[in-house]
């Protein structure tokens, strides 16, 4: 790297806030970039057997990814590379940590790759023998990220202690950008392995961008290997509950991807493309937020100063919720429109849209919990509390599991029930909607989730200030109120004006109607003082003090 270009690399955000704010911004492109694959992917296969088979193809790769790199990786990295930089021992652990992780990677990833079949097997039921051929295939291909993407957690694990973002900011932007060139370019010439091979592409794009960053910040390889050092036996302790933990995540998405194949043809990939246009809000607030402050977190707790463990800990929690609680709102109300003018093109049919929109209606509704479970989760583990998010999370997948039997039952036969669901998300003529009924269930079973680590977490916590909290909460839902209102008017006035039946009419009325919504809410917010608003927003007004450079 150059000077100048090491220098921008090289930055340090100044306070979470900042940090949060520029994650946010790397997830809302990354975001961006994610719709344009997908729009791509509808827009070619439609919401039909090929797209089922690109989005099963991800389960078992995700498995591994699940286990390893997000659950081991996420709960005990940080926090032991942090006591490790203060004992003077970092570059030793991070250097034997990497080359133990890649043992465990490479074992896992070749056995799965000798059993790919049978799992195929489980994990669609519904499919069909030339679908599950395909699956098989595909996923084989994609089973090489994890190993790429555990090398590359733990240089953006040492990115965060250090402050550093840019490069991890990047790094997720470039993972979908290696997708989209798969897409358009080797999809043509190899079909669907072409998407396997701009998976791979991506998430090298995703390694190579972080390792410069790393070596530049003087990290260099170190052939150290020992399962018995003292850190890492703390590291597999803090690991086990939270591999546990991801294990039964992956089976719980596994579980839905199977009862999804057994559905109409489509309901993988319905399910699959309403979830990632959640996934943008979740990304740019709740992930953002609780990423930025976890380093926070560790440092506070390693030394000892608990007091201001819980003001960090309650400034991210209510500033997540000014941006969340309204987003959740206008992912609602827009719902329709939102689908409509990310997928509606080439062969995503009319249903298709109606089906994406409900189940994107009813992910909305949950967004707030979800997008705090991240918080949640970075707290317990910055005091190596790997146990009770843990116990929240079994919890939450025997609810999945129950509910998803129980909503797919009721919908499968005009019932009070369904018929409510069908008036409230605007699905009259539609007779296989049964696919909601996912959503649905993952979106009750996440909430549990929340309020149940949120309780865990009063507990351990006693002296979190509340009031402080529900003054902000009610500031929030009066200005959300409003938002509702005005956004509502917004939509029914606009109609008048622009023809929603094209691309651009129907932009227009999104964006105007969608603006008075969130001016409202601001200038309310504004009026009541909100002081989320202003922690937000001073990283607009302190924009020359962004970051400092080394």
């Amino acid at each position: 790297m150059n000077e100048q270009v090491s220098k921008i690399f090289n930055s340090k955000t100044k306070s979470f806030t900042s940090a949060a704010f520029l994650l946010g911004i790397s997830t809302a492109l990354s975001g961006f970039l994610g719709l344009i694959r997908d729009r791509l992917l509808a827009s070619h296969f439609g919401a039909g057997p090929s797209l089922d088979v690109y989005f099963a193809a991800f389960r078992i790769p995700d498995l591994v990814y699940g286990i390893v790199v997000a659950g081991g990786i996420g709960a005990a990295f940080l926090p032991l590379f942090s006591r490790a930089v203060k004992e003077k021992k970092d570059l030793e652990f991070a250097n034997n940590f990497l080359n133990c992780l890649l043992v465990v990677l490479i074992f896992l990833v070749s056995f799965l790759l000798l059993l790919t079949p049978f799992f195929i097997e489980l994990i669609t039921p519904g499919f069909s023998p030339s679908q599950k051929a395909k699956t098989c295939l595909l996923t084989r291909i994609i089973l090489l990220s994890p190993i790429i993407f555990g090398i590359s957690a733990i240089f953006s694990g040492i990115l965060q202690y250090h402050q550093k973002f840019f490069a991890y900011c990047l790094a997720p932007l470039l993972y979908n950008l290696g997708i989209i060139l798969g897409i358009l370019f080797l999809l043509p010439t190899f079909g669907l392995k072409g998407l396997g091979f701009g998976v791979i592409l991506g998430a090298l794009f995703h390694l190579i961008i972080q390792f410069l960053t790393v070596k530049s910040s003087g990290f260099h390889y170190l052939p150290i290997f020992n399962f018995k050092s003292p850190f890492m036996k703390k590291a597999l302790k803090l690991m086990t509950p939270r591999t546990i933990s991801q294990i039964i995540t992956q089976l719980n998405l596994i579980f839905v991807n199977a009862m999804a194949s057994t559905l109409a043809s489509g309901s993988i990939s319905i399910f699959n493309l309403s979830n990632n246009i959640r996934s943008l809000p979740l990304g740019i607030i709740g992930i953002s937020w609780a990423i930025a402050s976890f380093p926070l977190f560790s440092k506070s707790l390693v030394s000892g100063s608990k007091e201001k463990f819980l003001r960090d800990f309650s400034s991210s929690l209510r500033q997540i919720l000014y941006l969340v609680v309204p987003s959740s709102a206008l992912f609602y109300i827009f719902r329709a429109q939102l689908v409509r003018l990310i997928y509606g093109a080439g062969k995503f049919a009319w249903w298709e849209t109606r089906l994406t929109a409900a189940s994107l209606g009813i992910f909305a509704l949950a967004l707030f919990a979800v997008s705090l479970v991240p918080l949640l989760l970075r707290a317990f583990f910055s005091f190596q509390d790997t146990k009770s998010p843990l116990i929240a999370r079994i919890v939450s997948v025997i609810l999945n599991v129950f509910f998803c039997l129980l909503f797919i039952f009721y919908f499968s036969f005009e019932n009070a029930f369904s018929n409510f669901f069908v008036r409230l998300l605007r699905l009259p003529g539609i007779t296989n909607f049964q696919v909601i009924a996912l959503p649905l269930a993952l979106s009750l079973s996440q909430a549990f989730q929340f309020f149940l680590l949120f309780t865990l977490f009063v507990k351990k916590f006693p002296l979190l200030d509340f009031k402080k909290i529900f003054n902000s909460l009610k500031k929030i839902l009066l200005a959300t109120i409003l938002l509702i209102f005005f956004s509502y008017l917004g939509l029914k006035i606009s109609a008048n004006f622009f023809d929603t039946r094209t691309f651009f009419g129907l932009f227009l009325q999104t964006v105007l109607a969608g603006s008075l919504g969130i001016s409202v809410y601001l200038l309310i917010t504004t009026f009541l003082k909100s002081e989320e608003q202003k922690a937000i927003f001073s990283v607009f007004t302190r924009y020359k003090k962004f970051v400092r450079l080394d």
